[in-house]
């Protein structure tokens, strides 16, 4: 089993979700995080004063899913999200060695 990060534009959430949901996923954990790669956070201008974000607001989904769906979810997600702009996030792949269901009791892919 593996374990999918992807760290994304907030905007382009609803795109991603539907077309995951296009590829079967069920499932999936999402969070509003904040953080910065390249672009090194963006200066703006509120009120006629001038600041900088040092952290940008992104969103965090995770999906569990078994080994053979891994790079029909990693395309998805990346054609998805894409905007070809700086700052379209990141995906990163971990192995998962063991899920527990904790209503049931089940294990492993049973759990998913």
């Amino acid at each position: 089993m593996k374990l999918v990060t992807a760290v994304i534009k907030p905007f382009k959430l609803d795109d991603v979700r539907e077309a995951l949901t296009s590829v079967g996923i069920q499932g999936m954990t999402v969070s509003e995080v904040k953080g910065f790669g390249r672009q090194k956070g963006q200066t703006e201008i509120y009120r006629g004063a001038e600041y900088t974000a040092q952290f940008l607001p992104k969103i965090k989904i995770e999906v569990v899913i078994n080994d053979e769906l891994l790079e029909s979810v990693v395309d998805t997600i990346q054609s998805a999200a894409r905007t070809e702009k700086i700052g379209d996030g990141k995906i990163f792949v971990s192995e998962v060695t063991k899920v527990v269901r904790i209503r049931t009791g089940d294990t492993d892919m049973d759990a998913l």
